[in-house]
């Protein structure tokens, strides 16, 4: 079914698609029509950043950045649904046609620009859901704001936020917001994080409620860059890193009739990119910060690869629009296959530990 439903949608324009697949799934979410299409994945619970989920695979942020559909999305079984960029001023993000999709290659490449009815909105939507998951908020800096004065956003952000949110993540790394990603490193990031965690502090002393902070990272980095991200997170404190976002590579696109748009490549070939800092991620890391993976899981296999390598949680998007509803409990599956494989090898190696007593 969802195979012809792609058709259509992929007749009209990205966005215009985005716009007429979200609004039809909260028709059918809010008329009784979707629970019998789509049976939910079987429960695989996990508790990652202190956080009990009902299974491990979530929504990506940027499908639906102003918490406007939480309703439909919430009746296809994610484990999370993690919405925004949100940032503290509504922006409209950068003109159309910015979004492009790569068939070929189960790919889109995006320069939306944190486009989103800022704050005030989607602290509305999310304080009056009906959606009773797990709720990430991924928070933003607004456009305007030069780089040196991001804190202040970010602050603005968690704090908007953090009544309504399980956990928050904070995004550093989108390549469609100039300068962003310059804060992924060095004395910047130092900073950054040394602020979030202050802002964090003091909201939960105020409050008396604890919400987990991660830091969504970029693919684009080298073996030293992801050692010294995932030392800086330590240091600060951070509760959790979500591996990867986009990518602004085009090697695995080249000649593509879209290959050379500006924006993030996200989908299949950021797979290996995704992986790649993830395993270096783990590699510093171990069990000290989860590391949530992102980026070209496309079926149950690279969703269960990115636990393999280190990853507690995934999120899909892209492979969502290309494989519909179905891929998350595929996913879920592939994972709980992944799970009981585990468990019954640690239950061999113990009883060969104990017969070599």
């Amino acid at each position: 079914m969802y195979t012809l439903l792609r058709k259509i949608l992929f007749a009209l324009p990205p966005e215009t698609a985005h716009r007429v697949a979200l609004t039809g799934l909260d028709l059918a979410a809010g008329s009784g029509l979707l629970k019998p299409l789509v049976p939910p994945p079987a429960d695989l619970p996990v508790n990652v950043m202190g956080l009990d989920f009902p299974n491990p695979v979530g929504l990506a942020a940027g499908l639906d950045k102003n918490a406007d559909h939480l309703q439909g999305l919430g009746a296809l079984g994610f484990g999370f649904i993690e919405v925004g960029t949100v940032t503290p001023q509504p922006q409209p993000g950068n003109p159309a046609p910015r979004m492009f999709r790569l068939p070929e290659h189960e790919a889109i490449i995006n320069r939306m620009g944190f486009n989103n009815e800022g704050l005030d909105h989607l602290v509305g939507k999310v304080a009056n859901r009906r959606y009773s998951g797990v709720l990430g908020i991924n928070v933003g800096k607004n456009k305007i704001t030069p780089a040196e004065e991001a804190e202040a956003d970010y602050r603005k952000g968690i704090a908007g936020v953090y009544d309504h949110a399980d956990y928050i993540t904070v995004n550093v790394s989108s390549p469609n917001t100039p300068g962003l990603r310059d804060l992924q490193f060095g004395d910047s990031l130092k900073r950054l994080l040394e602020a979030i965690k202050q802002e964090q502090r003091n909201l939960h002393g105020q409050s008396g409620r604890y919400v987990p902070v991660a830091v969504k990272i970029a693919p684009d980095m080298d073996d030293q860059e992801i050692v010294f991200v995932a030392n800086a997170l330590r240091e600060a404190g951070i509760d959790g890193v979500v591996a990867t976002n986009t990518t602004v590579s085009r090697d695995l696109v080249k000649g593509h009739p879209h290959g050379e748009q500006a924006g993030g490549l996200s989908g299949k070939p950021v797979r290996e990119a995704s992986l790649r800092v993830i395993r270096g991620l783990y590699q510093e890391l171990g069990e000290d910060i989860p590391i949530i993976g992102v980026g070209g899981i496309s079926d149950g296999e690279s969703a269960a690869e990115k636990i393999r390598a280190g990853a507690k949680l995934v999120q899909i998007y892209t492979g969502f629009i290309y494989r519909g509803p179905g891929l998350i409990g595929e996913a879920v599956e592939a994972i709980r296959v992944l799970r009981d494989q585990a468990s019954r090898e640690g239950i061999r190696q113990g009883a060969e530990k104990e017969r070599a007593r």
